[in-house]
Order: C-alpha cells, then sequence, then structure tokens
C-alpha cells in the first residue's frame, strides 16, 4: 500500500466466499439509460478483419496512415495498438445529455492516447475516469492522458486498496509489479476519489460497484503466485480485494455490466450487481473475464453454465479471458458472443 494502510484480516474476511441470500440492505435505485456507446480504446488485440454488425462497429486498416518510404507515396495505412492492457470509453446518454467516463487506462503511457488519436476520439470530452483495480495494465496510460489533456480537476473513482504493492512469483523468478502512486496521480491533476463501497455516478445512471461479494464455490480468486505486501510481509493475495466493475440500466433491456478483469469472478460480479439494483435481466457483459491459464481452467464450465443461466443479448469477453474461455463462450452462447478488439463499438439502444 502506498504509505501504512495494508489490508487487514477483516478485509479478507469481508472478501471471502459466503452466502449472500435476498435482497441488498442497501439497495442501489439506478437510473435507466436510453443508450450506451462502450468503445474498446485498449485491448490485448487487434483485429483490422473482423466484422461489425448492426449494433458493433469495428475498426479497419484506414483508421489513418503514417511516414513509410518503401510504400509509394511514401506512406503506409495502420490499425490501432494493441497491449496486454484494457481501457473502455462509456458514453451514456439520457434524452439529449451524454456524458462519457473512461473505465481503465491501459498498458503504456502512449497506448490509449494514440489510438484516441487514430479513431479521431477527442478526449476533451472526458467527465471522469474509474478504475477497476491497481493492477499496472490498467493504469498505464493515465500519465499519457494526463500529459495530452490536462487533468486538472479530473475525478477518478478508486477503491481504497488501489495503492497495494503487488508481486508475481514463479518458478522462473520473481516479477514485481509496478504500484499505482496516489500522490504522483495528485500531482498530475486528477481528484481521486477513493471508495469501497457503491458509487452511483452521472446522476445516478452509472453504478461503480465497490467491493464486490464473492458467494460462488468456483470463483476462488488468484493463484498463490499473487501476492501483496501486507503487514511487513509478501503474502498470497487471492482475492484483489479493490475489483469493481461498472454497471448501467439500459432502459427496459436490463444491465450492462464492464469489468477490467473481473478477479472477483464475473459471476460474483453480475450476481452482485442484480442484487445491489434489483434488476435482474443481464443484458451485455464485457471485458476481461480472466479465465486464462491453468490455475483458471476448472472455473470455466461452471462460468460458463452460469452466464448461459443470465441469457444476455451480447457478451465480448476481452484481456484476460483466455482462449479456452473464449471458445467455450463463443459456443455456449453464439448469438451473443463477440470477439473483442481494439476500436470495437458496441453501441446498445434502449427500448
Amino acid at each position: 500500500m502506498c504509505g501504512t494502510a495494508h489490508a487487514t484480516a477483516a478485509d479478507a474476511s469481508r472478501s471471502g466466499p459466503h452466502a449472500v441470500r435476498g435482497a441488498a440492505v442497501d439497495p442501489i435505485a439506478l437510473e435507466p439509460v436510453d443508450e450506451v456507446r462502450v468503445t474498446i480504446l485498449m485491448d490485448n488485440t487487434f483485429d483490422a478483419l473482423l466484422v461489425g454488425d448492426a449494433r458493433t462497429t469495428r475498426t479497419g486498416f484506414g483508421a489513418t496512415d503514417v511516414a513509410a518510404g518503401q510504400f509509394e507515396p511514401g506512406r503506409t495505412a495502420v490499425g490501432l495498438l494493441a497491449e496486454h492492457g484494457f481501457s473502455a470509453l462509456v458514453a451514456v446518454r439520457r434524452g439529449d445529455s451524454t456524458t462519457t467516463l473512461m473505465f481503465d487506462a491501459g498498458l503504456s503511457p502512449a497506448g490509449i492516447v494514440t489510438n484516441a488519436d487514430r479513431l479521431g476520439i477527442g478526449l476533451g470530452d472526458l467527465h471522469g475516469v474509474v478504475l477497476s483495480h491497481g493492477h499496472f495494465d490498467h493504469a498505464g496510460g493515465l500519465s499519457g492522458l494526463s500529459s495530452t489533456l490536462g487533468a486538472q480537476g479530473m475525478p477518478m473513482v478508486v477503491h481504497p486498496h488501489a495503492w497495494t504493492r503487488r508481486r508475481l512469483r514463479g518458478p522462473q523468478g520473481t516479477f514485481d509489479m509496478p504500484t499505482l502512486s496516489k500522490r504522483a496521480l495528485a500531482a498530475e491533476g486528477f481528484e481521486v476519489v477513493e471508495r469501497s463501497q457503491p458509487s452511483l455516478l452521472v446522476d445516478g445512471a452509472v453504478l461503480i460497484t465497490g467491493e464486490v461479494d464473492r458467494t460462488t464455490e468456483f470463483e476462488h480468486g488468484m493463484p498463490a503466485a499473487h501476492e501483496a505486501w501486507a503487514g511487513g510481509e509478501w503474502r498470497h493475495d487471492p482475492q484483489v480485494i479493490d475489483d469493481q466493475a461498472l454497471v448501467v440500466d439500459l432502459r427496459n433491456q436490463g444491465l450492462i455490466i464492464l469489468t477490467g478483469c473481473g478477479h472477483a469472478g464475473v459471476v460474483n460480479i453480475v450476481r452482485h450487481a442484480q442484487r445491489l439494483t434489483g434488476v435482474t435481466r443481464l443484458h451485455a457483459l464485457l471485458g476481461g473475464f480472466h479465465l486464462g491459464g491453468p490455475a483458471f481452467e476448472p472455473v470455466i464450465a461452471p462460468t460458463v453454465a452460469a452466464l448461459v443461466d443470465c441469457a444476455p443479448r451480447l457478451v465480448a469477453p476481452g484481456h484476460c479471458t483466455g482462449w479456452r474461455a473464449q471458445h467455450a463462450l463463443a459456443a455456449a452462447l453464439p448469438d451473443a458472443w463477440v470477439p473483442s478488439s481494439s476500436g470495437t463499438t458496441h453501441r446498445l439502444v434502449g427500448a
């Protein structure tokens, strides 16, 4: 953690698996919206040959061109950047009013700014930033955003444990993750708002979940290699307690849920959002599902089964979802599953 604050035993206990039944003690009155546009500003892949449809727009090679002397007339068309990171722009419309938030900021300082420029998206209308959690591949582009726009007074919603020092320890060595600095963000002009409880933004139309209840029996979090510095020593950090999601209620259609990595478990996240809002219908689930790698393969089947029961209209997993989970989701939800790619925009309209 930044400074002297650390996760406590009570924090860990609160985030552990436990039964949660009935309505939320403090239900969230989430205001329905008329339209949501989610633009994937950065993802692990960019595929210029993907085809869009009525609700999903793709970006090809013609986004922009750059100097290249080996071609005539000295330039070549390029697409978008892809990196092991995630960032999305979420534009929420109610009537004639539209508000745009950035959810996560990718890995590299210049990545999201470069892609926004190539897409012709002006970031000057950005109203705020939300971080799903403190991992560096979701916050690396904040410095580029600040340098490009100037972030004076830009509100940023984060969980108080986003500043946790973390590392990955494996057979090939230990990787110390870059640790997000609250002091640096404040110096760059961001107005940091720390919340572990649910937050309502955009006049009650956007919900940031805060800490997610861990209620399923199969979503156990990160393996032993993922550690956090707490109490003067490195400890296994399975929960990533700062993980949170963004939720919108699309009028007469159901919830749209956007995750960063889904460290809390995507099924936990969906059920938590349903319980908080009282809206049971899931319309769309997008973002990272963190089901890649051997440690998460046993989680794929029950996750897919639970999502099939939700019957979403759109499932667009990206980032850390993993290829095995992508194949399983595509097979189980063929009419809903859409491959993710940098530059993709999903336009979802209420009824």
